[in-house]
């Protein structure tokens, strides 16, 4: 370690990248690996679970880790690039470890500022008070390479979990909402050795809370089923929605499982009606029906809709909520609806012009007006002037290979589909085809680069485990 930086809180290590001496990217730190020791001695730091840019998670010993400074990790030279499989031996710090319930054994603990607090005569006085782990730091052992864990970041109370965004300790504790938080000795905390059966989750999400859903759904997808739940569990409505729909069918049917049906309802909503389409498919019909009833009628009819249709056609494929205007509206209503940040980029790439209602189905569709065309007319011109007719909408039963021509023809990343009486009911977008057209399982494979061949034969004499 740099003078001056003698300990590194762990959750401060998740998502910084990791460097080799080249200074070329070799990926970002998702976790921490330890073994736990008998006789209340520090876990030992095994290594670093990394994850390269093809998304597979290696293991990265900490023999070959040679800086932990200015916010990212340098390595050794070569790194394998095996994918990482925990061992029974083996704890991740921030998927096992954060939020677990533990126990303080003494009555001296060091506050944030520095400051020793003893208020009691004797140890036995505070043993067994209990309290929650927002964080553990580890630091690497004198005149060796070797690391250890050697403070545990608590918040005192037998509920100790915070109500609000977590204060992990480098970014200071501000408040004391919650309970009191320190900084106590490894040995002064018990615990840790016992199976957690309602375990927390609100410091784990705390770290991740600046991933992309899809990242975040591939950390869920690396985690027990339990520590799976609990993370749903903390999670907000929209974040778990947006998560959903980036994981296996499998993850997403037993998350949705473990919640209690009025929030699984809540859920489904915020999805995309075609996701909550999908899931809602994956599951007996009576359970598709209780969710369906629970949730709000307008939301459960266009889910509905959606899964009257064949799975493999343009009305299987559709979300219903395309952005819809009326000829009368103008450009800068147009461009006002696109910048919304929660819209999805293939939607926010053209609008679709139609008479009242504006609701899918709509009254009569008239066409289509692109991103493009928007950014070269003035902001007061009418969207019924400058519609774009030409192109014909899909039938809802129009077959998926007739569906990716049409994009692929007319080099379109979304799609109107109409019915037969000239009512738009949705738009395919491109990512949708894309989650059909590719197997099913392709969520749990990495991306991978023509030279992952090249960097196995090159990682072969690099550490194993």
């Amino acid at each position: 370690m740099v003078a001056g930086a003698p300990r590194v809180f762990v959750s401060h290590l998740s998502g910084i990248a990791v460097f080799d001496p080249n200074g070329e990217q070799v990926g970002r730190v998702r976790d921490v690996v330890v073994m736990m020791r008998v006789g209340g001695r520090p876990p030992r730091v095994l290594g670093l679970v990394v994850e390269v840019i093809s998304r597979r998670r290696i293991f990265l010993p900490m023999t070959r880790v040679t800086g932990m400074e200015s916010g990212q990790v340098i390595t050794t030279g070569v790194v394998n690039m095996r994918r990482f499989e925990q061992r029974s031996t083996e704890t991740l710090v921030l998927a096992e470890l954060l939020d677990r319930r533990v126990r303080l054994l003494r009555r001296e603990h060091e506050h944030e500022d520095g400051a020793a607090e003893v208020t009691g005569e004797t140890a036995d006085e505070e043993a067994g008070e209990e309290a929650t782990v927002l964080d553990v730091s580890m630091v690497r052992l004198p005149a060796r390479r070797d690391w250890e864990i050697d403070k545990v970041f608590v918040r005192r109370g037998k509920d100790g979990r915070p109500q609000s965004r977590v204060a992990l300790p480098w970014k200071g504790s501000g408040g004391r909402r919650g309970g009191e938080t320190l900084t106590v000795d490894w040995s002064e905390v018990s615990g840790f050795s016992l199976r957690e059966e309602s375990q927390g989750a609100a410091s784990l999400v705390a770290t991740f809370e600046q991933l992309r859903p899809a990242d975040l759904a591939n950390v869920l997808h690396h985690l027990s089923p339990k520590r799976r739940g609990e993370v749903a569990a903390v999670l907000d409505d929209d974040r778990l929605a947006d998560v959903l729909e980036e994981l296996p069918d499998d993850d997403q049917v037993e998350i949705l499982g473990r919640l209690k049906e009025e929030r699984a309802a809540d859920v489904l909503e915020a999805m995309d009606p075609d996701d909550a389409a999908d899931l809602l498919a994956e599951l007996p019909g009576d359970e598709q029906e209780r969710l369906l009833m629970l949730m709000q009628p307008h939301e459960a009819a266009g889910v509905r809709r959606l899964m009257s249709y064949e799975e493999r056609t343009a009305g299987g494929l559709m979300t219903t909520e395309p952005i819809v205007l009326r000829p009368d509206a103008t450009v800068a209503d147009a461009l006002a609806r696109i910048r919304e940040p929660d819209l999805p980029p293939a939607l926010a790439a053209q609008v679709y012009v139609c008479r009242a209602p504006e609701e899918t189905p709509t009254g009569k569709y008239l066409g289509l007006v692109h991103f493009q065309r928007l950014l070269r007319d003035p902001p007061f011109t009418l969207l019924g002037s400058i519609v774009d007719t030409d192109l014909q909408p899909l039938d809802p039963q129009t077959p998926l290979p007739a569906v990716t021509s049409f994009l692929a023809t007319y080099n379109m990343v979304s799609a109107p589909v109409v019915d037969d009486s000239g009512s738009l009911l949705g738009a395919v977008t491109v990512d949708d085809v894309l989650d059909h057209l590719l197997p099913e399982d392709w969520r749990e494979h990495e991306l991978h680069s023509p030279a992952d061949e090249t960097e196995r034969e090159m990682t072969e004499a690099a550490d194993g485990r």
